[in-house]
Protein backbone atom coordinates (compact mmCIF):
# COMPACT_ATOMS: atom_id res chain seq x y z
CA UNK A 1 0.00 0.00 0.00
CA UNK A 2 1.03 3.79 -1.38
CA UNK A 3 2.16 5.53 1.85
CA UNK A 4 1.90 9.51 2.31
CA UNK A 5 2.66 11.60 5.17
CA UNK A 6 1.30 14.83 6.48
CA UNK A 7 2.69 17.02 8.36
CA UNK A 8 0.16 19.32 10.56
CA UNK A 9 -2.96 18.47 12.17
CA UNK A 10 -5.14 21.60 11.56
CA UNK A 11 -8.48 21.30 9.26
CA UNK A 12 -6.20 21.57 6.28
CA UNK A 13 -3.91 18.82 6.82
CA UNK A 14 -7.24 16.31 8.35
CA UNK A 15 -9.15 17.53 5.05
CA UNK A 16 -6.03 16.04 3.09
CA UNK A 17 -5.97 13.14 5.59
CA UNK A 18 -9.68 12.34 4.74
CA UNK A 19 -9.25 12.58 0.99
CA UNK A 20 -5.80 10.16 1.11
CA UNK A 21 -7.45 7.55 3.10
CA UNK A 22 -11.23 7.61 1.03
CA UNK A 23 -8.61 6.94 -1.35
CA UNK A 24 -7.33 3.40 0.09
CA UNK A 25 -3.93 5.22 1.18
CA UNK A 26 -1.55 4.68 4.38
CA UNK A 27 -1.94 8.03 5.62
CA UNK A 28 0.39 9.23 8.25
CA UNK A 29 -0.33 12.22 10.08
CA UNK A 30 1.96 13.97 12.46
CA UNK A 31 2.28 17.43 14.51
CA UNK A 32 4.23 18.70 17.00
CA UNK A 33 1.62 19.47 19.46
CA UNK A 34 0.05 16.42 22.42
CA UNK A 35 -2.94 16.64 19.64
CA UNK A 36 -4.42 17.76 16.81
CA UNK A 37 -6.68 20.82 15.88
CA UNK A 38 -5.54 23.28 18.56
CA UNK A 39 -6.14 26.22 16.74
CA UNK A 40 -9.77 24.87 15.60
CA UNK A 41 -10.88 24.36 18.82
CA UNK A 42 -9.75 27.80 19.64
CA UNK A 43 -11.29 29.66 17.12
CA UNK A 44 -14.47 28.17 17.40
CA UNK A 45 -14.42 29.10 21.48
CA UNK A 46 -16.87 32.13 20.86
CA UNK A 47 -18.41 30.23 17.88
CA UNK A 48 -16.89 28.23 15.44
CA UNK A 49 -17.54 30.48 12.14
CA UNK A 50 -17.25 27.89 9.43
CA UNK A 51 -17.84 29.41 6.31
CA UNK A 52 -20.59 32.62 4.80
CA UNK A 53 -23.52 32.50 2.96
CA UNK A 54 -23.10 35.12 0.93
CA UNK A 55 -22.75 34.69 -3.56
CA UNK A 56 -19.81 32.89 -5.03
CA UNK A 57 -18.61 36.38 -6.51
CA UNK A 58 -18.69 38.25 -3.36
CA UNK A 59 -17.14 35.46 -1.70
CA UNK A 60 -14.27 34.95 -4.01
CA UNK A 61 -13.94 38.50 -3.58
CA UNK A 62 -12.87 38.70 -0.32
CA UNK A 63 -9.37 37.12 -1.00
CA UNK A 64 -7.92 40.28 -2.59
CA UNK A 65 -4.86 39.57 -4.84
CA UNK A 66 -4.84 35.74 -4.38
CA UNK A 67 -8.56 35.78 -5.27
CA UNK A 68 -7.89 33.65 -8.69
CA UNK A 69 -5.89 30.88 -6.99
CA UNK A 70 -8.38 30.52 -3.79
CA UNK A 71 -11.07 30.66 -6.53
CA UNK A 72 -9.80 27.76 -8.10
CA UNK A 73 -9.43 25.90 -4.43
CA UNK A 74 -13.10 26.56 -3.87
CA UNK A 75 -14.22 25.31 -7.28
CA UNK A 76 -14.01 21.44 -5.43
CA UNK A 77 -15.03 22.52 -2.10
CA UNK A 78 -16.75 26.07 -1.48
CA UNK A 79 -19.09 27.10 1.57
CA UNK A 80 -22.10 24.88 0.13
CA UNK A 81 -19.77 21.41 -0.06
CA UNK A 82 -18.67 22.19 3.21
CA UNK A 83 -21.78 22.79 5.31
CA UNK A 84 -22.67 18.99 3.32
CA UNK A 85 -19.95 17.56 4.12
CA UNK A 86 -19.98 18.85 8.38
CA UNK A 87 -24.00 17.35 7.80
CA UNK A 88 -22.32 14.05 7.36
CA UNK A 89 -20.36 14.13 10.29
CA UNK A 90 -23.54 14.60 11.65
CA UNK A 91 -23.11 18.26 12.83
CA UNK A 92 -25.91 20.64 11.17
CA UNK A 93 -25.17 24.67 10.63
CA UNK A 94 -27.23 27.05 10.36
CA UNK A 95 -26.83 30.80 9.29
CA UNK A 96 -26.70 33.81 11.42
CA UNK A 97 -27.95 37.15 10.69
CA UNK A 98 -24.95 37.88 9.36
CA UNK A 99 -24.84 35.68 6.88
CA UNK A 100 -22.08 33.88 8.51
CA UNK A 101 -22.74 30.07 9.17
CA UNK A 102 -22.16 27.96 12.43
CA UNK A 103 -22.97 24.84 13.83
CA UNK A 104 -26.21 24.29 15.50
CA UNK A 105 -24.48 24.15 19.01
CA UNK A 106 -21.91 26.82 18.05
CA UNK A 107 -18.81 24.92 19.17
CA UNK A 108 -15.78 22.86 17.31
CA UNK A 109 -15.43 20.33 19.74
CA UNK A 110 -18.49 18.27 18.84
CA UNK A 111 -17.15 18.61 14.95
CA UNK A 112 -13.56 17.90 15.53
CA UNK A 113 -14.63 14.32 17.72
CA UNK A 114 -16.57 13.73 14.80
CA UNK A 115 -14.41 13.86 12.34
CA UNK A 116 -11.33 12.17 13.98
CA UNK A 117 -13.49 9.65 14.54
CA UNK A 118 -14.35 8.98 11.14
CA UNK A 119 -10.42 9.29 10.15
CA UNK A 120 -9.51 6.77 12.68
CA UNK A 121 -12.23 4.09 11.98
CA UNK A 122 -13.37 4.71 8.19
CA UNK A 123 -15.29 1.43 8.79
CA UNK A 124 -17.30 1.07 11.93
CA UNK A 125 -15.86 -2.13 13.73
CA UNK A 126 -18.60 -4.90 14.24
CA UNK A 127 -19.12 -7.15 17.07
CA UNK A 128 -15.87 -6.29 18.04
CA UNK A 129 -13.99 -3.77 19.67
CA UNK A 130 -10.31 -3.93 17.15
CA UNK A 131 -10.12 -1.08 15.43
CA UNK A 132 -10.43 -2.05 11.49
CA UNK A 133 -7.67 -1.44 9.75
CA UNK A 134 -7.49 1.79 7.08
CA UNK A 135 -7.70 4.36 9.90
CA UNK A 136 -5.13 7.49 10.00
CA UNK A 137 -2.36 6.82 12.10
CA UNK A 138 -1.92 9.36 14.20
CA UNK A 139 2.06 10.84 15.25
CA UNK A 140 1.62 13.09 18.36
CA UNK A 141 4.42 15.30 19.91
CA UNK A 142 6.63 14.74 16.33
CA UNK A 143 8.28 17.98 15.62
CA UNK A 144 9.48 18.10 11.81
CA UNK A 145 12.95 18.50 11.55
CA UNK A 146 13.38 18.39 7.78
CA UNK A 147 14.86 16.05 5.70
CA UNK A 148 17.98 14.02 6.14
CA UNK A 149 20.82 14.00 3.63
CA UNK A 150 19.33 11.56 0.88
CA UNK A 151 16.93 14.39 0.76
CA UNK A 152 13.89 12.15 0.70
CA UNK A 153 14.00 11.01 4.27
CA UNK A 154 11.17 13.18 6.92
CA UNK A 155 13.11 13.76 10.43
CA UNK A 156 10.70 14.04 13.85
CA UNK A 157 12.16 14.87 16.96
CA UNK A 158 9.98 12.89 19.93
CA UNK A 159 10.04 12.64 23.43
CA UNK A 160 11.65 9.04 22.88
CA UNK A 161 14.20 11.36 20.11
CA UNK A 162 14.50 11.23 16.76
CA UNK A 163 12.67 9.45 14.25
CA UNK A 164 12.61 9.09 10.32
CA UNK A 165 10.23 8.26 7.63
CA UNK A 166 10.04 7.79 4.28
CA UNK A 167 6.64 8.21 2.01
CA UNK A 168 5.71 7.99 -1.41
CA UNK A 169 4.51 11.54 -0.98
CA UNK A 170 4.03 14.55 1.64
CA UNK A 171 1.18 17.06 2.32
CA UNK A 172 2.52 19.90 4.33
CA UNK A 173 -0.21 21.60 6.42
CA UNK A 174 2.07 23.65 8.86
CA UNK A 175 -0.06 26.79 9.25
CA UNK A 176 1.31 30.17 9.46
CA UNK A 177 3.03 32.39 12.27
CA UNK A 178 0.00 33.75 14.96
CA UNK A 179 -0.95 31.61 17.70
CA UNK A 180 2.65 30.21 18.22
CA UNK A 181 1.57 28.24 21.79
CA UNK A 182 -0.88 25.82 19.66
CA UNK A 183 2.06 25.21 17.14
CA UNK A 184 1.60 27.49 14.67
CA UNK A 185 4.82 29.07 14.79
CA UNK A 186 6.25 29.18 11.58
CA UNK A 187 9.23 27.22 11.88
CA UNK A 188 8.45 25.47 9.02
CA UNK A 189 10.22 28.32 6.77
CA UNK A 190 13.39 28.11 7.00
CA UNK A 191 13.22 24.65 6.56
CA UNK A 192 12.00 24.73 3.36
CA UNK A 193 14.38 27.59 2.49
CA UNK A 194 16.86 25.14 3.31
CA UNK A 195 15.36 23.13 -0.01
CA UNK A 196 15.93 26.16 -2.42
CA UNK A 197 11.94 26.98 -1.70
CA UNK A 198 11.08 30.75 -2.02
CA UNK A 199 8.86 31.74 1.18
CA UNK A 200 7.02 34.95 1.44
CA UNK A 201 7.69 36.50 4.83
CA UNK A 202 5.04 36.20 7.65
CA UNK A 203 3.39 38.86 8.86
CA UNK A 204 0.21 39.46 10.91
CA UNK A 205 -3.44 39.56 9.11
CA UNK A 206 -6.45 40.62 11.09
CA UNK A 207 -4.40 42.23 13.40
CA UNK A 208 -4.43 45.13 15.72
CA UNK A 209 -2.93 47.90 15.91
CA UNK A 210 -0.33 50.76 17.64
CA UNK A 211 -1.28 54.45 17.67
CA UNK A 212 1.19 57.30 17.62
CA UNK A 213 0.24 59.29 21.15
CA UNK A 214 -1.05 62.50 20.48
CA UNK A 215 1.87 63.51 23.48
CA UNK A 216 4.99 64.28 21.79
CA UNK A 217 8.88 64.05 23.35
CA UNK A 218 11.32 66.01 21.99
CA UNK A 219 12.61 63.32 19.97
CA UNK A 220 10.22 61.40 18.78
CA UNK A 221 6.37 60.22 18.82
CA UNK A 222 5.32 58.10 21.90
CA UNK A 223 3.11 55.48 20.90
CA UNK A 224 -0.14 54.44 22.74
CA UNK A 225 -3.23 57.12 24.59
CA UNK A 226 -2.63 58.94 27.58
CA UNK A 227 -2.81 57.02 31.04
CA UNK A 228 -5.83 58.92 31.19
CA UNK A 229 -7.22 57.28 28.46
CA UNK A 230 -5.80 54.36 28.74
CA UNK A 231 -7.22 53.25 32.41
CA UNK A 232 -10.67 54.29 31.40
CA UNK A 233 -11.27 53.53 28.20
CA UNK A 234 -9.03 50.13 26.62
CA UNK A 235 -11.09 47.34 26.34
CA UNK A 236 -14.25 48.95 25.73
CA UNK A 237 -15.62 49.16 22.21
CA UNK A 238 -16.24 52.45 19.96
CA UNK A 239 -19.93 50.98 18.46
CA UNK A 240 -21.88 52.45 15.11
CA UNK A 241 -18.71 54.15 14.04
CA UNK A 242 -17.08 53.70 10.36
CA UNK A 243 -13.61 54.09 9.41
CA UNK A 244 -12.24 55.30 5.97
CA UNK A 245 -8.56 54.67 4.56
CA UNK A 246 -6.70 55.37 1.35
CA UNK A 247 -3.97 53.22 1.13
CA UNK A 248 -0.44 54.85 -1.16
CA UNK A 249 -1.10 51.87 -3.81
CA UNK A 250 -4.80 53.82 -4.81
CA UNK A 251 -7.34 50.63 -2.40
CA UNK A 252 -9.59 52.40 -0.74
CA UNK A 253 -11.54 50.88 2.41
CA UNK A 254 -14.45 52.24 4.13
CA UNK A 255 -17.11 50.50 6.08
CA UNK A 256 -19.33 50.85 9.41
CA UNK A 257 -19.47 48.64 12.01
CA UNK A 258 -17.28 48.70 15.60
CA UNK A 259 -13.90 48.02 17.01
CA UNK A 260 -12.58 47.90 20.64
CA UNK A 261 -9.72 50.57 22.50
CA UNK A 262 -6.68 48.30 22.93
CA UNK A 263 -3.82 49.23 25.71
CA UNK A 264 -2.01 50.94 22.92
CA UNK A 265 -4.38 51.32 20.20
CA UNK A 266 -7.00 49.61 18.31
CA UNK A 267 -8.72 46.10 17.13
CA UNK A 268 -11.62 44.25 16.28
CA UNK A 269 -14.01 43.32 13.61
CA UNK A 270 -13.62 46.43 11.64
CA UNK A 271 -10.42 46.69 11.97
CA UNK A 272 -9.22 43.64 10.83
CA UNK A 273 -11.20 44.14 7.70
CA UNK A 274 -8.59 47.10 7.11
CA UNK A 275 -6.01 45.37 8.33
CA UNK A 276 -4.00 44.59 4.99
CA UNK A 277 -4.20 47.95 3.31
CA UNK A 278 -3.02 49.27 6.80
CA UNK A 279 -0.13 46.94 7.77
CA UNK A 280 1.11 47.57 3.79
CA UNK A 281 0.88 51.29 4.12
CA UNK A 282 2.97 50.82 7.35
CA UNK A 283 5.93 48.73 6.10
CA UNK A 284 6.37 51.25 3.34
CA UNK A 285 5.44 54.69 4.67
CA UNK A 286 6.09 54.26 8.77
CA UNK A 287 2.53 54.84 8.84
CA UNK A 288 -0.56 54.70 8.24
CA UNK A 289 -3.71 57.42 9.10
CA UNK A 290 -6.93 55.83 9.97
CA UNK A 291 -10.04 58.34 9.46
CA UNK A 292 -12.70 57.51 12.17
CA UNK A 293 -16.21 59.01 11.82
CA UNK A 294 -18.01 59.00 14.85
CA UNK A 295 -21.40 59.66 13.76
CA UNK A 296 -21.78 57.81 10.52
CA UNK A 297 -25.60 57.70 10.75
CA UNK A 298 -25.60 62.12 10.88
CA UNK A 299 -24.82 64.23 8.20
CA UNK A 300 -21.75 66.74 8.55
CA UNK A 301 -24.31 69.63 8.07
CA UNK A 302 -26.56 68.15 10.81
CA UNK A 303 -23.42 67.68 13.01
CA UNK A 304 -22.25 71.31 12.54
CA UNK A 305 -25.69 72.64 13.57
CA UNK A 306 -26.02 70.84 16.55
CA UNK A 307 -22.69 71.50 17.75
CA UNK A 308 -22.99 75.22 17.16
CA UNK A 309 -26.58 75.40 18.82
CA UNK A 310 -26.01 77.67 21.35
CA UNK A 311 -25.10 75.78 25.19
CA UNK A 312 -25.45 78.24 27.53
CA UNK A 313 -23.92 76.97 30.85
CA UNK A 314 -23.51 73.51 29.93
CA UNK A 315 -20.33 72.06 29.35
CA UNK A 316 -19.19 70.80 26.23
CA UNK A 317 -19.37 67.44 27.38
CA UNK A 318 -22.91 67.54 28.50
CA UNK A 319 -23.92 69.77 25.28
CA UNK A 320 -22.65 67.21 22.72
CA UNK A 321 -24.65 64.50 24.88
CA UNK A 322 -27.46 66.35 24.62
CA UNK A 323 -27.42 67.28 21.10
CA UNK A 324 -25.98 64.53 19.33
CA UNK A 325 -25.61 61.78 22.10
CA UNK A 326 -22.31 61.73 21.65
CA UNK A 327 -20.66 60.33 25.18
CA UNK A 328 -18.22 58.13 26.49
CA UNK A 329 -15.45 56.77 25.06
CA UNK A 330 -16.68 58.46 21.68
CA UNK A 331 -16.19 61.77 23.83
CA UNK A 332 -13.25 60.62 25.51
CA UNK A 333 -11.58 60.17 22.04
CA UNK A 334 -12.21 63.84 20.67
CA UNK A 335 -10.72 65.38 24.22
CA UNK A 336 -7.52 62.22 23.37
CA UNK A 337 -6.97 63.96 19.67
CA UNK A 338 -7.54 66.93 19.74
CA UNK A 339 -6.19 70.40 21.28
CA UNK A 340 -8.42 72.28 24.07
CA UNK A 341 -8.37 75.26 21.17
CA UNK A 342 -10.09 72.86 18.47
CA UNK A 343 -12.44 71.81 20.72
CA UNK A 344 -13.94 75.03 21.62
CA UNK A 345 -14.45 75.54 17.64
CA UNK A 346 -17.57 74.82 16.63
CA UNK A 347 -16.57 74.07 12.71
CA UNK A 348 -13.27 72.44 13.44
CA UNK A 349 -14.77 70.34 16.56
CA UNK A 350 -17.83 69.40 13.98
CA UNK A 351 -15.25 67.98 11.25
CA UNK A 352 -13.56 65.76 13.60
CA UNK A 353 -16.58 64.30 14.84
CA UNK A 354 -17.23 63.41 11.04
CA UNK A 355 -13.44 62.75 9.78
CA UNK A 356 -11.04 62.19 13.12
CA UNK A 357 -7.57 61.38 11.87
CA UNK A 358 -6.13 58.11 13.68
CA UNK A 359 -2.33 57.89 13.02
CA UNK A 360 -1.12 54.42 12.94
CA UNK A 361 2.62 53.62 13.65
CA UNK A 362 2.97 49.79 13.95
CA UNK A 363 0.49 46.38 13.44
CA UNK A 364 0.42 44.44 17.02
CA UNK A 365 2.63 40.96 17.17
CA UNK A 366 2.06 38.44 14.77
CA UNK A 367 1.81 36.08 17.74
CA UNK A 368 -0.91 38.13 18.74
CA UNK A 369 -2.60 38.13 15.12
CA UNK A 370 -5.81 36.01 14.10
CA UNK A 371 -3.84 34.83 11.12
CA UNK A 372 -1.34 35.27 9.39
CA UNK A 373 -0.04 36.46 5.62
CA UNK A 374 2.99 35.87 3.53
CA UNK A 375 4.15 32.19 3.30
CA UNK A 376 4.49 29.58 0.54
CA UNK A 377 3.64 31.36 -3.04
CA UNK A 378 1.53 30.10 -5.31
CA UNK A 379 4.08 30.90 -8.46
CA UNK A 380 6.66 28.18 -6.68
CA UNK A 381 3.73 25.86 -6.61
CA UNK A 382 2.15 24.03 -9.67
CA UNK A 383 -1.47 24.21 -9.98
CA UNK A 384 -2.05 20.94 -8.23
CA UNK A 385 -0.67 22.87 -5.21
CA UNK A 386 2.90 20.77 -5.15
CA UNK A 387 6.34 22.33 -5.01
CA UNK A 388 8.15 22.83 -8.10
CA UNK A 389 11.45 22.41 -6.60
CA UNK A 390 10.20 19.60 -4.82
CA UNK A 391 8.33 16.78 -6.72
CA UNK A 392 5.85 14.93 -4.70
CA UNK A 393 5.82 17.22 -1.48
CA UNK A 394 2.57 19.25 -1.21
CA UNK A 395 1.11 22.58 0.62
CA UNK A 396 -2.02 23.33 1.89
CA UNK A 397 -3.79 25.95 4.24
CA UNK A 398 -2.42 28.95 6.19
CA UNK A 399 0.76 28.82 5.42
CA UNK A 400 0.27 29.33 1.55
CA UNK A 401 0.68 32.94 1.13
CA UNK A 402 -2.67 34.23 0.76
CA UNK A 403 -4.65 36.04 3.58
CA UNK A 404 -8.57 36.84 3.97
CA UNK A 405 -10.59 38.80 6.12
CA UNK A 406 -12.67 36.76 8.98
CA UNK A 407 -16.50 35.59 8.78
CA UNK A 408 -15.17 32.12 8.12
CA UNK A 409 -13.17 32.52 4.55
CA UNK A 410 -10.11 31.75 6.62
CA UNK A 411 -11.38 28.21 7.31
CA UNK A 412 -13.75 27.78 3.98
CA UNK A 413 -9.63 28.14 2.00
CA UNK A 414 -8.02 25.95 4.42
CA UNK A 415 -10.67 23.08 3.91
CA UNK A 416 -10.27 23.43 -0.23
CA UNK A 417 -6.69 23.58 -0.30
CA UNK A 418 -6.50 20.68 1.66
CA UNK A 419 -8.90 18.79 0.05
CA UNK A 420 -7.12 19.79 -3.53
CA UNK A 421 -3.59 18.83 -1.78
CA UNK A 422 -4.89 15.46 -1.14
CA UNK A 423 -6.32 14.79 -4.43
CA UNK A 424 -3.24 16.17 -6.25
CA UNK A 425 -0.97 13.64 -3.91
CA UNK A 426 -3.48 10.83 -4.75
CA UNK A 427 -3.11 11.72 -8.35
CA UNK A 428 0.78 11.75 -7.90
CA UNK A 429 1.32 8.26 -6.53
CA UNK A 430 -0.85 6.99 -9.19
CA UNK A 431 1.21 8.51 -12.24
CA UNK A 432 4.29 7.33 -10.47
CA UNK A 433 2.87 3.70 -10.08
CA UNK A 434 2.09 3.59 -13.48
CA UNK A 435 5.27 5.16 -14.65
CA UNK A 436 7.37 2.47 -12.54
CA UNK A 437 5.04 -0.07 -14.09
CA UNK A 438 5.99 1.47 -17.63
CA UNK A 439 9.82 1.40 -17.14
CA UNK A 440 9.81 -2.36 -15.61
Amino acid sequence: MKKVAIIGGGPAGLMAAQVLMDAGVAVHLYDAMPSVGRKFLLAGKGGLNLTHSEDAERFASRFGARRPQIERLLKGFGPDQLRAWTKGLGIETFIGTSGRVFPTDMKAAPLLRAWLHRLRHPTEPKASTQVEEGGVRFHMRHRWLGWAADGHTLRFETPQGEVDMTADAVVLALGGGSWARLGSNGAWVPLLAARGVQVAPLLPANCGFDVASPARTAMADTVGWSEHFTSRFAGQPLKSVAIAFSASTGQSFKRKGEFVATQTGVEGSLIYAASSLLRDDILAHGQATLLLDLLPDHSPERVLAEVSHPRGSRSLSSHLKSRLSLDGIKMALLHEILSKDELNQPAQLAAAIKVLPLRLVAARPLDEAISSAGGVPFEVLNDALMLQALPGVFCAGEMLDWEAPTGGYLLSACFASGKVAGEEAVRWIKAQASASRTRS
